[in-house]
């Protein structure tokens, strides 16, 4: 059967992953005597679709987890999805209303049904796409945040965080969002990078009975009519004067004290501060120091309610009435002028909804003490962080920790297991079930005729990430009644045959945007009920942009399908490209360019491929040459491998491509098999063949984790092998004994060839064309490498120790100059014109560039894309004039 000319990716992956699947491969089960390799991917929401993001990140983890499979570790990659409650509930409240169903109209349960029928038909669509990546997870383990043992793991952690004392309930300030009317936490409320415009609106507010007032700047004259006091800085004494005494909130003509706080900014604004404490946080706390009144004045959905006091304004939205108060302010004359800013608007992560500062009764764990282990486990490095700069962000962040806020105002997600018998705020109990909320309640009240008809559930759901940090332990079931001990609140590892061997797993890769989100609460939890850190590594990744810097969104349309991607370059193409850019915790500037070289590298191996496999054999016995090709490829990989060794342990997995690609492109493609290649049609001797086709296999074994389908592919192309004999299977090669000297010699005697090669390209003399090396004398000590295999690489007949030709081209390699005497059919005058013509042309080109640049109304104006441009023509033509230069100087 012939080989195809050219690698075809669609004719191979799907049938490579099936037969992966088939072979149960990816299954990992606890093994006695064997090292468990665990790596628990981050759960994508269940409403997403792969993304860019998903592609860098699910790739670094499948080349961790296959290179560890290769070296024989019980490699187990768990893989799963998180219910996401705001999205989630978003997307379903979506499709009803597409239907014509309003969420308000379905009780909890009707809602729930309709919830769940959406998860099972579009909830596992990004785990399916993985695949067409090549994720080796062990699919048979797939977990869900709200399957019935996770479930019951989140609602065990909220009671047993509840009898420690960690959790409790109460009035706070929280941002709100007004679309998802739910609370979300500090970390899940986002700001343009640059800020946004935004109005200071400078108003009057009169003295009580006095024709004086003061002046107020806000950006949300919405808010007045919930104004309690204005607040001036004792220190400043412009104003101080007016402390005690009374004002009049506009319209409503409310009395509102004149207060003195330090907190008020004497340079900002005009140093008085309306006082609003339901609707800002540090209102809020300046109305606690002072006992003021809470005017809440804004309903859950961002409209105003009928504490405003001014009909008009009631049930209308927040951002209307702001446009309607602004022209009434300009119509009394209490409006002063109005002044545009730059500034920071908190929204919501999930809405992108403006979110409002509201005071509500929540829940609440108490960070401080439950965090401390996990902070230093991180500090004492217990827990390594790569790269190690985020170290500095983690301690920052676990330091200024505050309480978290984990009850969110919806349905989908676990409903917190706190039961009201009362209607006072203390009139609850918090249990696992119903049956024991029924007991404990008995317990409270001294009521025992009492009935589940009695006790109401809280209506909240637990916040996302007050599940998910479980996700290392809940996996495998580790809340379970065998393990778990509810009185002492503690894991028993040991009685959990998957949690023994396979926690802590050793490397979570995800993104440093959740480091405190995720990661940090992911470690609480390791800490709190088994003693033990969760994972041994966290890799971070950095954000995926385009070549512009810009982050990939859909609004801006630069972010590509990556199915698209797969299809027209290949996943091992899309794979390698990802990380040809890719350094650990720094950004991937992205360009389609990069997947085209992974899959021109693709066809590179498979040329590789196709040339051995061409080759006929000989019994003839193996040449010297090929001899020492073979034991220079042999170093040269040992060398490679100790390298990429060290990249992996690192987590410089860019550099460990390089390794391998540098490896392959250039030591295997470019020099040995250029080495020992025989004259067309002749066979080569059976060992050099032998030989190659071993080596091959050690290439292509390091290159699998990164590119495991062509890998595969070739792996069984290259000879006859067992069913269950795969190269995901493969034993991860061992590095040799590495003779330098060897390596040196080579690498001078490819210096040698690289001029030679290169005189030929400049000069338009063929390959073929066998030209004479000469050496001096002073040579010697380089010439002394050179042996026939340099002949052979280069084409030429050498010469040493002779007198240096009047009519040659030139090269050094360290001290060393060699000669080419010049063919008689080059005309070197005509050489030297057609130079001194493009050198001149290109200086000339170089000039008007310049001129361009340093037109100061251009580069201010011009689309920074096309200023970049210039710059690059610039570096280009002066790194042209530099190589017409060197070259006329040869004559």
């Amino acid at each position: 059967m012939s080989i195809s000319t050219q690698y075809d990716p669609t004719k191979v992956e799907d049938k490579w992953y099936q037969y992966w699947m088939e072979h149960h491969f990816f299954h990992a089960t606890p093994q006695e005597g064997k090292e468990a390799y665990t790596i628990v991917i981050p759960p994508p929401n269940v409403t997403g679709v792969l993304h860019m993001g998903h592609m860098l990140n699910n790739t670094i983890q499948d080349i961790l987890i296959r290179k560890a499979r290769m070296e024989g570790k019980e490699a187990c990659w768990v893989p799963g999805t998180d219910h996401a409650s705001i999205a989630t509930e978003a997307k379903v409240v979506k499709m009803l209303r597409e239907q014509g169903i309003k969420k308000r109209d379905l009780s909890r349960e009707e809602f729930l049904k309709h919830a769940w029928k959406w998860k099972e038909k579009y909830g596992g669509i990004i785990l399916q796409q993985l695949r067409k990546l090549g994720a080796s997870c062990d699919w048979s383990r797939t977990a869900f945040t709200m399957d019935e043992s996770y479930h019951r793991a989140v609602i065990r952690q909220f009671v047993d965080l509840y009898k420690k004392g960690y959790i409790y309930r109460g009035l706070h300030m929280v941002n709100w969002d007004c679309e998802a009317m739910t609370t979300i936490s500090n970390e899940e409320v986002i700001y343009n990078e640059d800020g946004e415009k935004a109005v200071l609106y400078h108003l009057k507010y009169r003295i009580k009975d006095s024709a004086e007032f003061v002046t107020i700047a806000t950006q949300r004259p919405e808010t007045i009519m919930g104004d309690t006091a204005i607040a001036i800085n004792p220190n400043d004494k412009r104003l101080r004067h007016r402390i005690g005494k009374k004002a009049l909130v506009p319209f409503i003509n409310r009395e509102i004290p004149v207060i003195g706080d330090d907190y008020v900014d004497t340079d900002f604004g005009t140093g008085c501060l309306k006082v609003t404490p339901a609707h800002d946080p540090n209102d809020y706390e300046i109305g606690l120091r002072h006992n003021l009144r809470i005017i809440d004045t804004i309903n859950p959905d961002g409209t105003l309610n009928d504490k405003c006091e001014i009909e008009k304004y009631i049930g209308k939205d927040r951002f209307k009435v702001r446009k309607m108060i602004v022209k009434d302010l300009k119509a009394a004359e209490i409006l002063i002028k109005e002044e545009e800013v730059i500034t920071r608007i908190g929204r919501s992560e999930r809405t992108n909804s403006v979110v409002e500062p509201k005071l509500s009764l929540q829940w609440f764990i108490r960070m401080k003490e439950i965090s401390r282990r996990a902070h230093q486990a991180v500090m004492d490095d217990e827990i390594r962080l790569f790269p190690s700069k985020f170290k500095n962000t983690y301690n920052h962040w676990m330091e200024k920790v505050r309480d978290w806020n984990i009850s969110r105002q919806l349905w989908w997600g676990q409903q917190i297991p706190a039961y009201y018998y009362g209607e006072g705020e203390n009139d609850f109990v918090v249990a696992e079930t119903q049956e024991l909320a029924v007991e404990e309640a008995k317990k409270a009240t001294g009521n025992h005729d009492l009935t589940a008809a009695d006790l109401k559930q809280d209506e909240d759901v637990l916040d996302t990430w007050a599940s998910s940090n479980l996700w290392p332990i809940a996996i495998f079931d580790g809340f379970n009644d065998d393990c778990f001990d509810p009185e002492k609140g503690k894991i028993d590892k040991s009685k959990n045959e998957d949690l023994n061997f396979f926690y802590p797993s050793r490397t979570l890769v995800t993104a440093p945007e959740i480091l405190f989100f995720w990661v940090a609460r992911m470690i609480i939890a390791g800490y709190e009920y088994l003693d033990e850190k969760p994972f041994e590594n966290v890799y971070l990744t950095g954000i995926v942009r385009d070549k512009q810097r810009r982050k990939m969104s859909k609004s801006l349309g630069n972010s590509p399908d990556p199915l698209d991607l797969i299809r027209q370059y290949g996943a091992d193409g899309v794979r390698t490209g990802m990380l040809f850019s890719s350094p650990a915790g720094n950004d991937l500037l992205f360009d389609e360019k990069l997947a085209e070289q992974g899959r021109n590298f693709s066809n590179k191996i498979w040329n590789a491929f196709r040339l051995i496999k061409g080759w006929k054999t000989t019994g003839d016995a193996q040449p010297d040459i090929n001899r020492e090709a073979v034991e220079w490829f042999t170093n040269k990989f040992n060398k490679a491998l100790t390298e990429l060794e060290d990249h992996f342990s690192g987590f410089r997995i860019s550099d460990a491509l390089m390794t391998v690609y540098k490896l392959i492109r250039d030591d295997f493609c470019s020099w040995y098999l250029e080495w020992i290649k025989p004259e067309y049609g002749k066979p080569i001797d059976r060992a050099t063949y032998d030989s190659t086709v071993e080596l091959f296999e050690q290439v292509l074994k390091v290159l699998h984790p990164f590119m495991p389908f062509i890998t595969e592919e070739i792996w069984h192309e290259l000879k006859k092998r067992d069913e269950k004999e795969a190269i995901v299977v493969a034993a991860w090669p061992k590095a040799g004994a590495i003779d330098n000297e060897i390596i040196k010699k080579a690498d001078l005697r490819f210096e040698i060839t690289s001029n030679i090669r290169n005189i030929r390209n400049n000069k338009g003399i063929s390959q073929k064309e066998t030209l004479e090396l000469i050496t001096t004398s002073g040579a010697m000590d380089v010439m002394s490498v050179m042996d026939s295999s340099t002949n052979i690489l280069a084409n030429v007949s050498a010469k040493s120790n002779a007198e240096k030709p009047s009519n040659a081209f030139s090269f050094m390699v360290g001290s060393a100059e060699f000669f080419i005497p010049v063919p008689e059919r080059i005309d070197l005058e005509a050489e030297r014109r057609k130079l001194e013509e493009e050198l001149n042309y290109a200086k000339g080109f170089k000039t008007s560039v310049e001129k361009k640049l340093s037109n100061k109304q251009f580069v201010n104006n011009a689309p920074e894309q096309v200023v970049e441009t210039e710059h690059k023509k610039l570096a280009d033509a002066e790194a042209k004039i530099r190589t017409l230069e060197e070259r006329l100087s040869e004559f």
